[in-house]
């Protein structure tokens, strides 16, 4: 018995450490997604631009962040789920690189839409990664790693801004070698990327694309290394169980998801809904232009830097209590929680700026409303980060059935980066007319998504993948 159990908890180690080596894609997908935010009035004002060219130049990586999830998972079923995670690494740290050599704007671009492209391509592989090596008592507290890492990613890109704009004295004012100090905010990122691409070299590949390849000795080694499962009839079991849900599989198209509602199978409008209402209520205008919005209302460039990285330390923290309960409380009702909370405090937002006075760079808030403001933002995040921030990304990986989860989760996926990048362009025009009227636009998606969780979300908490059904 102590033997077995010894295995057990050898196996679960195991099954930690290769989860968060590939949750290390959600790291890079934090990092490069809000190293902008120390960075935009600097490119601003560097390259002269208006509203509209500064939001494409933020969200431009979003749509080669849906290009990259749209291949992902084709990608990952012909090459494996491994190398599709090297692939991205390398495109993470080409980005990095030339992000932060660029002489002009639309080179910032491509190498930004190059970077989306690696995160897109992460996005989709460690949540699908982790749901396909994790016994399904713990995958909602693993599959929860790779929004963690999000968050971890986002909280040090946050960081790293912040000291390297006090090292210099401001984004725009040169710091090592002479160059701006917002170019280091983006060649930094090359570290994290060589870290990754380092670790999943250490990585086994996915147990059930190993079966899909007919390697069925190796995908027997992985399960005996991961599930702590002995040679005999347990181990056979789980590999006739990944068999009999493979067994009917063709290589996944478009086509398998069609239904007959709206043209879609219910359960893949389900994800793509999920997708869009995790960046509908705006959460990644709190991260990507942060910094700026509490300059504006009033608050030094230091004291804006240093409130984006307590708003992310604050993410990190309700992310830690997210993984803590997903497998305890289950998906749904956090996904509840999250819509309730977030409903109220962007209500809140949008009241106290409905009270700012000014436009532009000479908005303010007049007191207390500036502070509830700053509170209300904080809640908003514990809210998110409770609920949809991780929830999304474990129901992502594991609500699919086996014979279609690759592609579905890339079309939920890209649908997720597509929304963010209309979230994330509009915003500087949204602010231009309001951001009561921005956060409030917000708030009724909140609402909206709490209904969708009530009526069309389904519990998952203890179900074998090979168990879900369409």
């Amino acid at each position: 018995m102590d033997t077995t159990m010894q295995a057990q908890q050898h196996a679960t180690s195991r099954v930690v450490l290769v989860s968060l080596a590939a949750a290390m894609g959600g790291f890079l997908f934090g990092f490069d997604s809000a190293v902008i935010n120390g960075a935009v009035d600097a490119v601003r004002g560097g390259f002269a631009l208006d509203a509209a060219r500064i939001g494409f130049a933020v969200s431009c990586a979003l749509l080669g962040a849906a290009l990259g999830a749209w291949y992902a998972g084709p990608v990952a079923d012909r090459w494996g789920r491994v190398r599709t995670m090297q692939v991205a690494a390398v495109l993470l740290f080409a980005s990095a690189l030339g992000s932060g050599l660029v002489v002009g704007l639309w080179d910032l671009i491509a190498w930004r839409f190059v970077g989306g492209v690696g995160i897109g391509v992460a996005s989709v592989i460690a949540p699908a990664y982790i749901a396909e090596v994790s016994p399904a008592h713990v995958r909602g507290r693993l599959g929860s790693l790779q929004q963690l890492a999000i968050v971890l990613g986002i909280f040090a890109a946050l960081l790293s801004d912040a000291w390297i704009a006090g090292v210099a004295g401001g984004a725009s004012k040169p710091a090592w070698l002479g160059m701006e100090a917002w170019r280091w905010m983006f060649l930094v990122a090359t570290v994290p990327a060589l870290i990754y691409g380092t670790l999943v070299l250490g990585v086994p590949e996915s147990p059930r694309h190993l079966v899909a390849k007919g390697r069925i000795d190796e995908a027997r080694d992985v399960l005996r290394q991961m599930l702590a499962l002995p040679n005999g009839p347990a181990l056979e079991a789980k590999l006739h169980d990944i068999q009999r849900s493979l067994a009917s599989e063709v290589r996944p198209r478009l086509r398998d998801l069609r239904g007959q509602r709206l043209g879609l199978l219910p359960i893949v409008w389900v994800g793509i809904a999920l997708s869009v209402f995790q960046q509908a209520v705006g959460i990644n205008v709190i991260f990507y232009y942060s910094s700026t919005l509490w300059h504006s209302v009033g608050f030094s460039e230091s004291d804006a830097f240093t409130i984006t990285v307590v708003t992310s330390v604050v993410n990190v923290l309700v992310t830690l209590l997210a993984i803590a309960l997903v497998d305890k409380v289950g998906r749904k009702p956090l996904l509840v929680v999250g819509s309730v909370g977030m409903t109220v405090t962007l209500g809140l937002m949008a009241l106290c700026f409905a009270q700012a006075s000014g436009d532009g760079a000479s908005l303010s808030l007049p007191q207390p409303w500036n502070m509830v403001a700053l509170v209300s933002a904080n809640a908003y995040v514990v809210f998110f980060g409770l609920s949809w921030g991780p929830m999304v990304w474990v129901l992502l990986g594991e609500m699919f059935p086996n014979r279609i989860r690759a592609i579905a989760l890339a079309v939920a996926a890209s649908a997720q980066w597509l929304a963010n990048f209309a979230i994330t362009v509009s915003f500087p025009k949204l602010a231009e007319i309001g951001l009561s009227f921005a956060y409030g636009l917000y708030a009724t998606f909140a609402l909206l998504s709490l209904v969708f969780v009530l009526k069309a979300v389904r519990e998952t908490r203890g179900v074998e993948l090979e168990d879900m059904q369409g």
